[in-house]
């Protein structure tokens, strides 16, 4: 009998569902030094203005700050250099593809830790109008009273 892979979400990036409408989800490993998994674990990570960009056929996480790890002294990495995506090949043509023909973008949503390695959960999204996002507030205001009323015992 196999137990689940245990996951333990290290930091996700709130604002990717506020600005877009993700429409499907892809899991990718990451390259990383040895002084960037050791701040990673220790929760020294920014996605709040990652996104995902190709450079060729390869992908890589762009803008995402992973703070030097103090124990490293002279062999710590520079913070916000571009980090490489692992997807399979087949997966890599199908992003490349949704993102030039279906102007798409690869938003990075969460950052964990499963069986022992770093995963990206990356997300194809549709960028949301100003109007579709006044709309999610609206819906999320409601929600809120309704339950304040509900404890309340209205």
């Amino acid at each position: 009998m196999s137990r689940p892979a245990a996951t333990k979400t290290i930091v996700t990036n709130r604002r990717a569902t506020f600005d877009y409408e993700l429409l499907e989800r892809f899991e990718a490993g990451l390259v990383l030094t040895g002084s960037e998994v050791k701040s990673i674990r220790a929760g020294n990570v920014s996605l709040a203005e990652a996104y995902c960009a190709f450079r060729g056929d390869e992908l890589f996480l762009e803008q995402a700050h992973v703070a030097p790890y103090p124990l490293a002294h002279a062999r710590n990495h520079d913070p916000m250099r571009p980090r490489k995506l692992l997807l399979h090949r087949r997966e890599l043509d199908r992003l490349h593809g949704a993102v030039r023909k279906e102007g798409l973008t690869l938003v990075p949503v969460r950052l964990y830790v499963k069986e022992g390695r770093i995963k990206l959960e990356i997300a194809l999204g549709r960028g949301k109008k100003a109007h579709d996002k006044r709309q999610q507030i609206k819906e999320r205001d409601a929600r809120r009273e309704m339950q304040r009323a509900l404890r309340r015992g209205e």
